[in-house]
């Protein structure tokens, strides 16, 4: 039985080593353990930079809370959850 996270920033049920990126809350980091979805759609969050080890940072959601944009090798950029389920996660905390 996988425990819940216990992050405050990450809002899933599942594991607490890993995370769907459209589940972390504002102002939530982690970095990038995997990229799934079919060819097309794993291949373009590949190319905008999630890859493996990547940090990343959830800046802010739209008020009806999709899209969210995020901070990526020192740019921002907006994706929709369903796009951002896609991406696993470690929680980790925010660098200073």
């Amino acid at each position: 039985m996988e425990k819940p996270c216990n992050n405050p920033v990450c809002e899933h049920q599942g594991s607490m080593e890993t995370c769907p990126l459209n589940q972390l809350g504002v102002g939530g980091c982690g970095n990038v353990v995997g990229v799934s979805g079919d060819t097309e759609v794993r291949r373009r969050l590949l190319e905008m930079g999630f890859c493996n080890g990547a940090a990343v940072e959830v800046v802010r959601r739209a008020p009806m809370g999709d899209p969210t944009e995020f901070r990526l090798r020192g740019y921002s950029l907006s994706l929709r959850n369903e796009q951002a389920k896609f991406v696993q996660i470690t929680p980790a905390p925010k660098p200073k």
